[in-house]
């Protein structure tokens, strides 16, 4: 009867990673599904919790690497957070140099340095070209064609 919970523990986490599609709980399921064969051969508690936990471990460090280089090798993942910031247009709010500033970065106001160490006034186009924890790293914007209204990384229609 014990190997149950190990099995609804495997299924709870299965379901929580099509909830999260990070790869991550499914290998904890793995562990789970093993915890449930240990105790299938009669191996006590203590035993069954640590073949669990081993198996987890050499899962999310072997068999999730993997698979997480041939999904991005199949599927486009769109890049999420911060990280998607990159490449997107911005205004300088107050005065941006080497080390401080302020820009306008998709509704927000962030703070911001310039990439070269310049001094760019308020109300200059820039485009972020790296996060830097919670600043935006800056540079001036590309000047666009007239009528060029497309965002970046967007082809115009």
């Amino acid at each position: 009867m014990g190997w149950l919970w190990w099995v609804g523990g495997a299924l709870t986490l299965g379901i929580l990673e099509m909830l999260s599609l990070d790869l991550v709980l499914v290998m904890f399921a793995g562990g789970a599904l093993a915890g449930a064969l240990a105790y299938a051969l009669g191996a006590p508690v203590a035993v069954q919790i640590l073949v669990a936990a081993l198996t987890a471990i050499i899962l999310l460090a072997t068999l999730r690497p993997w698979l997480l280089r041939h999904l991005k090798g199949r599927v486009d993942l769109p890049e999420t957070n911060a990280a998607a910031l990159v490449g997107r247009p911005a205004t300088v709010v107050s005065t941006v140099d080497g080390t401080t500033g302020r820009v306008k970065l998709v509704g927000e106001v962030w703070t911001a340095r310039t990439a070269d160490g310049g001094s760019l006034p308020p109300g200059t186009a820039v485009t972020v070209t790296k996060i830097d924890g919670a600043t935006a790293v800056v540079s001036p914007a590309a000047a666009n064609a007239p009528g060029d209204t497309a965002a970046p990384g967007v082809a115009p229609a």
